[in-house]
């Protein structure tokens, strides 16, 4: 009896013991952390879970990050997506650009005529810079560089509507062309663009031309020629962009252009007096000289910035840049010392800007083989257009606008179709392409010319009397004069 009853207490003692083990387990289990999981063995025996339980995502199963689309149109975005170097490279190119013109060419230009028009040729270029300045925020931007028709840009950016910054959101506006950069400083370094190609026009009928008739003319010109072949070449939707012809900082739209709008106004305003009768010869090539050197600096900015980034091709077209210019200031001279005994300062500088011009087309696309064809090449081409063209056409183009800048545009622009090599600009075209690129502009800018011409002659004339003309422009369109 006492053995059952011993048999009895141990029998019940296991039973506690076993029933106090499996609560502690189960108290234990439950405090445990999410993370501590059972094992899958585990898991296929365990109950039915009664809560929510949040696996932990495993590396396998982490979505790729989503690819944002392309930029179709100005746009607002964080300011996260500023690459500072690349601002930085655009605000330094911008300013080398606009250094192109003023001192630059105001000064290039002030030297090869007489003296008693340099101060009045010195006003074209300061005065273009203003008015185009206005014009291009007014109007000018809009129309080159937002999207409506393959032809000519919206109305979305007037008075540049739309250009945003603001600080304490951290929100700012870029442009699709170039989207690590702000729009503001896009804008600004286009805009300089449209000063410069205007500005290049008045050499060709300096020394005769009103200076209000000139207002006027480069009003109307930058709205109805400038802005829509730049919306047709540099916009991604205009109709010669999608057609591939190619023109990485400005044969067609710069030199191309002001070369034939040139020679159509040096055609209708008419030769200056005593025009092949008597000598004419630049006043100061000291000052020539000097606008020369800043025009082959500031086009770095002109070429390399138009890469709208601080990389690799930025620096290839630099390297193209310098390389063209100087092949093409040797070319001219080796073929003018040639035949005519001599090689003329005034001639070297003009090879270099013929190499300059030439190469502008085609600076971000070529290589160093290209880049060296292209500079001889155009300055053999400038020199024949600046001498022998002009000799047997006797068309008056005071400061050889034609024979440089659009001779050396039309050589550039052609032969980027024989040279541009894919891996450095990706992309490629041809000279058929090309080719008709440039017979588009060249008609188009031609009769767009003509047109204001006229519609300027009828409004204030274009030409100062014969007896101003004589006294010089510049005491009889500003009073005043270099002594």
């Amino acid at each position: 009896m006492r053995t059952a009853s011993f048999a009895s207490a141990t029998s019940i003692k296991m039973a506690l013991t076993i029933l106090f083990s499996a609560c502690l387990f189960t108290s234990v289990y439950a405090q445990a952390p999410a993370s501590e999981s059972p094992t899958p063995a585990a898991e296929t025996q365990a109950a039915p879970l009664t809560m929510p339980m949040i696996n932990e995502p495993t590396e396998a199963a982490t979505p790729e990050p989503a690819t944002e689309a392309p930029l179709t149109k100005p746009t607002v975005v964080d300011a996260s997506k500023i690459s500072a170097g690349d601002t930085a490279w655009l605000l330094a190119s911008t300013a080398l650009v606009l250094f192109m013109t003023i001192p630059g060419l105001a000064l290039f230009y002030a030297g090869m005529v007489r003296k008693k028009n340099v101060l009045a040729t010195m006003a074209h270029s300061f005065a273009v810079t203003c008015l185009v300045t206005v014009i291009w925020v007014v109007i000018g931007y809009s129309l080159a560089f937002t999207p409506g028709s393959p032809y000519i840009g919206g109305l979305d950016r007037v008075l540049l509507s739309g250009m945003e910054f603001v600080k304490e959101t951290g929100k700012l506006s870029v442009s699709e062309i170039a989207p690590t950069i702000p729009e503001s400083v896009f804008i600004m370094f286009q805009m300089t663009f449209a000063i410069i190609t205007p500005a290049l026009i008045t050499g060709a009928f300096a020394e005769r031309m009103k200076f209000s008739a000139l207002l006027i003319f480069i009003t109307l010109w930058s709205i109805f020629v400038y802005a829509p072949v730049a919306h047709w070449v540099w916009e991604p939707g205009g109709w010669l962009a999608t057609r591939g012809v190619l023109d990485f900082a400005g044969g067609t739209v710069v030199h191309i252009n002001a070369g034939i709008s040139g020679l159509v106004a040096a055609i209708i305003i008419g030769p200056r007096l005593g025009f092949g009768k008597e000598p004419m010869p630049p006043h100061n090539l000291v000052l020539t000289v000097i606008g020369a050197c800043m025009l082959w600096v500031g086009w770095f900015g002109f070429n390399a910035g138009s890469a709208v980034a601080a990389d690799g091709r930025a620096g290839m077209a630099m390297l193209a840049t310098q390389i063209a210019t100087a092949v093409g200031a040797l070319s001219w001279m080796i073929i003018e010392w040639l035949r005519r005994g001599k090689p003329s300062v005034l001639g070297l500088v003009s090879g270099a800007v013929s190499g300059l011009v030439a190469i502008t087309p085609a600076s971000g696309f070529v290589g160093v083989s290209g880049a060296l064809v292209i500079g001889a090449a155009a300055g053999l081409a400038c020199y024949w257009g600046a001498t022998t063209l002009k000799s047997r056409l006797g068309y008056d183009d005071s400061l050889d606008v034609f024979g440089v800048h659009a001779v050396g545009g039309i050589v550039g622009a052609l032969l980027t179709g024989v040279f541009a090599v894919e891996s450095i600009g990706g992309a490629s075209s041809s000279f058929g392409n090309q080719a008709f690129g440039v017979i588009v502009t060249v008609v188009y800018s031609a009769v767009m010319t003509a047109i204001i011409l006229g519609i300027v002659s009828a409004l204030v004339g274009l030409r100062v009397t014969p007896e101003a003309e004589i006294e010089g422009l510049d005491l009889e369109q500003h009073g005043e004069h270099v002594l």
